[in-house]
């Protein structure tokens, strides 16, 4: 099955989540010194809006979500900027209730913009549902481990393992014999012990670059006929190019994740799709470069 044709297409709601809350403050700070860190932090809304502008046009329905303006960044209960983050989620979810789609695309934002579009999607399809997390990180932590930062609780949330005010809100959790992390392989001390405690599949990218087929079979032996794909750019391993906040080696080629994302839309109907982690950072820098330069001020 394509999952770029046409008559896909015109069914497919495109959610634009411009969301850059959820990366703490002081990791944006360390991976993007080259910008100050106020526009650093917006990096993820200027990374949906390019993805939106690049894509081919959408003849679907498409929600833009609103996203907090202003610079919380306390820690409450574990993690960083939570109100904005209850707040967006909130506004993600009316969308995706408003639309009541059967497939969903998402423009991140980072890697919590996963977590309202595929619980809507498990409610839709329970047990006939499966999710590939393809990202270089396992996104598994809580508010209980140590960095707060909530773009790397996503997993852990669509699981039911996050704060339970946010996984409240979820219309549906995930049981973790149906979750794949694929491309894994920058470790966190305490994420990983969930992934081991919580007995989730991992598919590292030696296990990818030269065939799929272990994750197809673990996919084809959760008996869903329907997936939901994550895709943390900077799973691209950034000896190839650097497209994500942090330059991470040792992961899969752009042509190995094209490989793995088509193999899986051939063996299952891709019902969800994300795009995360995108920082266009020469775009940023030219942001910076020219604003309040004369002509240009609004």
């Amino acid at each position: 099955m394509s999952i770029t044709s046409t008559d896909e297409n015109a069914r497919v709601l495109r959610l634009v989540w411009p969301q850059w809350q959820g990366a703490g403050r002081d990791v944006v700070a360390s991976l993007l010194p080259e910008v100050p860190l106020g526009a650093a932090r917006r990096g993820y809304a200027v990374g949906a809006q390019v993805l939106q502008e690049i894509l081919p046009a959408h003849s679907g329905p498409t929600e833009f979500v609103d996203v907090p303006t202003g610079d919380e960044e306390d820690v409450v209960n574990g993690i960083e900027s939570r109100e904005a983050i209850l707040e967006s989620l909130r506004n993600a979810l009316d969308a995706l209730s408003r639309r009541d789609a059967e497939r969903v695309l998402t423009l991140g934002g980072d890697c919590s913009v996963s977590v309202a579009p595929f619980s809507t999607l498990a409610e839709r399809y329970g047990n006939d549902l499966a999710v590939v997390w393809i990202d270089s990180h396992p996104d598994m932590d809580t508010p209980e481990t140590g960095y707060p930062g909530y773009h790397a609780m996503a997993v852990s949330t669509l699981l039911g393992h996050g704060a339970p005010e946010i996984v409240d809100m979820l219309p549906a959790t995930l049981d973790p014999s149906r979750v794949a992390l694929a491309g894994l392989h920058s470790w966190e001390e305490d994420a990983y012990a969930n992934v081991a405690a919580w007995g989730l599949a991992t598919f590292p990218p030696d296990d990818l670059r030269v065939s799929t087929e272990g994750l197809l079979t673990w996919l084809a032996s959760t008996g869903a006929s329907k997936v939901a794909i994550h895709l943390d750019v900077d799973t691209v391993d950034s000896h190839e190019v650097v497209l994500g906040l942090g330059q991470v080696p040792g992961g899969l080629t752009s042509t190995d994740v094209r490989r793995v994302v088509t193999d899986l839309a051939a063996a299952a109907d891709v019902v969800g799709m994300t795009v995360a982690e995108f920082i266009p950072r020469t775009a940023l820098v030219a942001q910076e470069l020219l604003t309040g330069l004369p002509l240009l001020s609004p």
